[in-house]
C-alpha cells in the first residue's frame, strides 16, 4: 500500500479521485438519473416508460414558454449589466487618476466591501428588496419616485417594474464580484504595453481597444460564460422576491422556477427531469457557441 501511494505513476490518479468521485457523485450519476425519468411518467412506488411524451408535453405548454422568455430576457438584460459597467468601473479603479489619490488601506478595504452583496444571504437580500419595492408611499422606491412628483408604483405587480427589481437585486449583488474579476485582469496586465503606446502617441480609447480588451479577454470569457448560466439558473432572487414560486401572471417565474413548480409543488418529477434536461441543453447550447465564437477552444498553435 505504501509503495502504492509513494508511486510516481499512481499519483496523478490519487490527486485527481476526489475530483473524479465527487464529479461522478454529484453530477454525472444525478444527470443520467434525470435524463431516465425525463422518459418515465412517475407515480408514488410506480415508474412507467412514456418515451418523449414529456418533451412532447413541454414543447407545448404555453407556461413552459413563458419561463423561457422570462430566462432569456433576465439573461440577456444582466449580461448588459453585469459586463460593461463593472468593466468600466474596474478601469476606473485601476487608473492612475484613482490609485494616485487612494492610500493601499483604503483600496484594500473597497475591495474588501465589495463582496459584501454576494456573500449576503439571497433570503435575507431578497426579503430587503421586496421591502424596498414594497406597494406603500413608504416604501424606499416609491419614496425616491415620490421625490420626482411620481405617483406610488405597485412594483411587483407590473412585468415591467417587476423585471426592474429583479435586475436590481442582481446589479447589487454581482456587480462588486464582476468587478473584482475585471480588476484582476487588469492588474496582470503589464504596464510596458501602455508605456509603449503613449510613446508611440496612442490615446487612451486606443489603449483601451488595443491593450485592454485583448488583454481581459479570458476574464471576459469567464465572466460572460457564469454570467450566462447564472442568469438561466436563476430562481432564489424570484422565489424571495416574490414570496413564493406564484408571480402575477408568472412574471417572475423561470426555467428553474417551472420546474420547481412541477417536481416539487406537483410532484410530476418525470415531467420535471425533461425541463432540467432541456435547461442543460440551452446552457451548453449558448456556452459552447459563445466559448467557440470568442475563439477559447482553438489550439494555442493556431492562434
Amino acid at each position: 500500500m505504501k509503495k502504492f501511494l509513494y508511486s510516481k505513476k499512481a499519483a496523478p490518479y490519487v490527486f485527481i479521485l476526489p475530483f473524479v468521485v465527487t464529479f461522478a457523485v454529484f453530477w454525472l450519476i444525478p444527470l443520467v438519473k434525470s435524463g431516465i425519468m425525463s422518459t418515465e411518467k412517475i407515480l408514488p412506488g410506480q415508474e412507467t416508460f412514456i418515451g418523449l411524451d414529456n418533451f412532447t408535453r413541454l414543447f407545448g405548454d404555453r407556461v413552459f414558454k413563458v419561463a423561457v422568455m422570462n430566462s432569456f430576457k433576465y439573461m440577456i438584460f444582466t449580461l448588459i449589466l453585469l459586463i460593461p459597467i463593472p468593466m468600466f468601473l474596474a478601469c476606473l479603479v485601476n487608473s492612475k487618476l484613482v490609485s494616485g489619490k487612494v492610500s493601499g488601506k483604503i483600496k484594500g478595504l473597497f475591495k474588501s466591501s465589495l463582496f459584501v452583496p454576494a456573500l449576503t444571504s439571497v433570503v435575507v437580500a431578497g426579503t430587503i428588496f421586496r421591502l424596498m419595492f414594497g406597494e406603500m408611499d413608504t416604501a424606499l422606491m416609491n419614496q425616491v419616485i415620490g421625490v420626482f412628483g411620481m405617483e406610488p408604483v405597485k412594483w411587483l405587480k407590473g412585468a415591467t417594474t417587476g423585471f426592474i427589481a429583479l435586475l436590481t437585486l442582481a446589479c447589487w449583488r454581482w456587480w462588486g464580484v464582476n468587478m473584482m474579476y475585471f480588476l484582476s485582469g487588469l492588474q496582470s496586465i503589464p504596464e510596458d504595453y501602455y508605456e509603449a503606446a503613449s510613446i508611440d502617441g496612442a490615446t487612451t480609447w486606443q489603449k483601451f481597444t488595443k491593450i485592454t480588451i485583448p488583454q481581459l479577454k479570458p476574464t471576459i470569457v469567464y465572466v460572460l460564460t457564469i454570467s450566462i448560466y447564472g442568469g438561466l439558473a436563476m430562481f432564489n432572487e424570484s422565489y424571495m422576491l416574490y414570496q413564493g414560486n406564484n408571480s402575477p401572471n408568472n412574471i417572475g417565474l423561470t426555467i428553474v422556477g417551472y420546474l420547481y413548480r412541477q417536481g416539487i409543488e406537483k410532484n410530476d418529477m418525470g415531467y420535471a427531469s425533461a425541463v432540467g434536461i432541456v435547461l442543460l441543453v440551452i446552457v451548453l447550447a449558448i456556452n459552447i457557441t459563445q466559448l467557440v465564437a470568442t475563439g477559447t477552444f482553438k489550439k494555442e498553435e493556431d492562434r
